[in-house]
């Protein structure tokens, strides 16, 4: 069953269209990936599911109910978490406090400290520097704040924008594995790259974006073994 269902959507800015004719699944606890090159329009789509650009055609149903019209602040409340391309947290502040800050309503308020201990096993850095100010850590550490500010909200989907841009491969690593676990849970991801072969091997299913459309989708071992694919994205 389909937790996300977006059905031909198109979204832009200022009344240019950016993306169009946009449909993709995600099922209930499945790993899908959003694959393409810089300015394909993967950011935003990311921002047309979670309501921070409007839809201009289309349909987005979550759990089957349709939710384009929905505030960006409803959706978060509804199951939708996005780790945003360049985290956005905010620097000054401690680690604990931006995990916190984004338990502030009811489901989430209810199991923050719940919520604080897993994120804490999962990322045991952050319990070492739960007092120390975010804009003093590694990128690195930064971005597991920022995965663990998302998971605050007791997410059903989680939405990872460029998750690996700017890591080493090793911190990479340990982010993936980290998403494997909570996959694990029911957890349901969407993750968008413009690292296709890592991309590809983590997920379950795969959409290939170009120039604002959909050009290609299907198993994601199918599209890591496609000729085209492997042509366009990994230079062979």
């Amino acid at each position: 069953m389909s937790i996300l269902s977006a059905q031909n959507i198109a979204a832009g800015y200022n009344k240019v269209e950016i993306i169009s004719d946009i449909s993709l699944n995600v099922e209930t606890g499945s790993k899908v990936a959003l694959i393409g090159s810089n300015g394909a329009g993967k950011s935003t789509l990311v921002k047309a599911i979670n309501g921070l650009i409007p839809i201009s055609a289309g349909h987005l149903l979550w759990d089957t109910v349709p939710v384009q019209t929905v505030k960006a602040a409803m959706r978060t409340r509804a199951g939708i978490a996005t780790v945003p391309e360049g985290r956005h947290l905010f620097p000054e502040c401690s680690v604990l406090e931006n995990l916190t800050a984004a338990a502030i309503f009811s489901k989430a308020k209810e199991k923050r400290e719940e919520s604080l201990e897993n994120i804490m096993k999962l990322f045991p850095r952050l319990g070492e520097r739960s007092a120390q100010r975010v804009g003093t850590l590694s990128g690195g550490e930064q971005q597991m704040v920022a995965i663990g500010r998302a998971l605050m909200t007791q997410p059903q989907l989680l939405i990872l924008d460029e998750p690996s841009i700017g890591l080493s491969p090793r911190i990479v690593g340990e982010i993936f594995e980290v998403l494997g676990e909570l996959s694990k849970t029911g957890l349901s991801l969407l993750l968008v790259e413009q690292n296709v072969e890592l991309s590809l091997r983590f997920v379950d299913y795969a959409y290939v974006l170009q120039q604002g459309k959909i050009t290609l989708s299907g198993p994601a071992n199918d599209l890591l073994d496609d000729k085209k694919v492997r042509a366009a994205y990994l230079g062979e």
